[in-house]
Order: structure tokens, then C-alpha cells, then sequence
């Protein structure tokens, strides 16, 4: 019988705030163990972040985006991760 493989769980979270010029993207990475950590200095584009997080050997299980233009312009998008438990 094969053995089964157990996993950790992480997301990545982009937002995106402002109107025109005037914007502001971050980028915020909820860990396994529940911790929550701004990483926006480490790179300007998600998939910079993704490609950081991938070396580490996480892999991207879903996407999703939220976008609210009402008053300016807000967008969210989540990136699900998954690597194997160590």
C-alpha cells in the first residue's frame, strides 16, 4: 500500500490600492504555523514572489482576485500553496 503524503498549507496575498497614479501593492504571506509576514521588499511582481516561494518548494494550488472599483480601485488577489510536510 503507498504511503500517503501530508501537506502544509500557505497563501500569498496581493493587494493592490489607489486611483491613477497614485497606488500602492503589497504582498503578505500567511505561513503554515499562523504567522503573518509583510514581504512586499522582497520583490515588486507576484511572480517574483511565487518563483521565491517555489525555490523553497512550494507549489501554487489555486488563484483567486477580488476587485472593488466603487470608490478608487482595490484588487486582491489570493495565491494557495501547498508543499509537502517536513
Amino acid at each position: 500500500m503507498g504511503r500517503m503524503v501530508a501537506w502544509e498549507y500557505a497563501l500569498l496575498v496581493r493587494r493592490y490600492q489607489g486611483q491613477g497614479r497614485n497606488f500602492h501593492v503589497s504582498f503578505v504571506w500567511y505561513g503554515p504555523d499562523g504567522s503573518r509576514k509583510d514581504i512586499t521588499a522582497y520583490g515588486d511582481t507576484a511572480i517574483a514572489h511565487l518563483n521565491r516561494v517555489g525555490r523553497e518548494g512550494w507549489e501554487l494550488v489555486s488563484a483567486a482576485e477580488d476587485v472593488n472599483n466603487v470608490q478608487g480601485s482595490t484588487e486582491v488577489h489570493r495565491y494557495h500553496l501547498k508543499r509537502p510536510l517536513r
